[in-house]
């Protein structure tokens, strides 16, 4: 067994499994404790211990971050030691047969009106993620759905990212669907430009920055960028007075001709190498691990079979301060 140490300035809580919702008690711990232990899930011989003691910024991702919000808990505690947050929130309004383990759609809402309140317009990004449609829900359906969600997230933030389910590469998640009875449509790019189109139409009441998430398609000309979910521009917006982040993304602070005030400029990629080529993030260690998540979504690529999730999940509950997500 061979491991290593990082000190990660940003943190990605997480890409593979939904931490606020199942394991905000046992990240908290681990936050006090100082590290955590991340397993490489093609090598499980490889370990990597994340020191949390540079740390200044979390990206958070969510179905359902309400455990956030409690009384002593993630949120209070990371303003009690300077540490910056924003959440990607995926808030989608499916049946549950395709999410059967999160909240009702209203609840949801609620908890994303209650995190911007506390956070901060801007810092709460609404992700519709993926767009699918299905045997049981055609275009008409997945419009009204996203529609009645939009219509409720007006003026509680700021950008709307979303991205189209991506079924055929994924073995195991084809017969999580099958075993549902549920067939997906799969999108062709100008079927994509023909619901981007839809979606910029749904945005004129709204008023969100569109953004799509790892999407080889170019959605520029209906205003619709490439997303950066972990965003250093969205750093600088927000937690410039972090000098330590700044310099860590390479910001700096210089004249602005246009108002005779001061901007900062980024002066440094940070495009994160170890992702997909289309994927914007910067460069962030990520602390969950696959097939942990009890969410249980058919469509997810981050989970095997539901039979390892949930021993993974009681493994976790029998040692729930354990160094890894998974109880080792």
């Amino acid at each position: 067994m061979t491991t290593t140490i990082q000190k990660p300035t940003i943190v990605s809580a997480s890409r593979a499994t939904d931490i606020p919702a199942f394991y905000s008690d046992w990240f908290l711990h681990r936050l006090k404790e100082g590290y955590s232990v991340w397993t490489n899930p093609y090598n499980p011989q490889q370990k990597i211990k994340v020191s949390y003691k540079d740390t200044r910024l979390i990206v958070f991702w969510s179905k359902n971050p309400e455990p956030l919000l409690r009384k002593d808990g993630l949120i209070d505690y990371l303003e009690s030691k300077g540490i910056n947050c924003y959440i990607q929130y995926t808030l989608n309004n499916y049946d549950k047969v395709l999410e059967p383990n999160v909240p009702d759609v209203d609840e949801r809402i609620d908890t994303f009106k209650r995190l911007v309140d506390r956070l901060g317009y801007g810092k709460v990004i609404w992700r519709s993620d993926p767009l699918i449609i299905t045997n049981r829900m055609g275009e008409e359906e997945l419009i009204d759905r996203i529609k009645y969600v939009g219509d409720r997230l007006k003026e509680y933030t700021e950008k709307m990212v979303f991205s189209f389910v991506d079924i055929a590469r994924y073995k195991k998640v084809i017969e999580n669907l099958c075993r549902k009875g549920i067939i997906c449509h799969e999108f062709s790019e100008p079927y994509m430009a023909h619901i981007a189109k839809r979606m910029v139409r749904l945005n004129r009441d709204w008023g969100f920055r569109l953004a799509t998430c790892a999407e080889k398609i170019d959605l520029d000309v209906y205003g619709i960028e490439h997303n950066k979910c972990i965003d250093d521009n969205l750093m600088v917006k927000y937690f410039s007075d972090d000098p330590v982040l700044m310099d860590y993304i390479g910001a700096e602070e210089v004249l602005d001709f246009d108002t005779g005030g001061s901007k900062f400029v980024i002066n440094k990629d940070n495009k994160d190498k170890g992702q997909r080529s289309l994927c914007g993030c910067i460069k962030s260690r990520d602390i969950g691990q696959y097939s942990t998540c009890p969410h249980l979504c058919a469509y997810c690529y981050a989970n095997s079979i539901s039979e390892t999730v949930m021993r993974n999940w009681r493994n976790h509950k029998s040692n729930p301060q354990a160094e890894t997500i998974t109880g080792e």
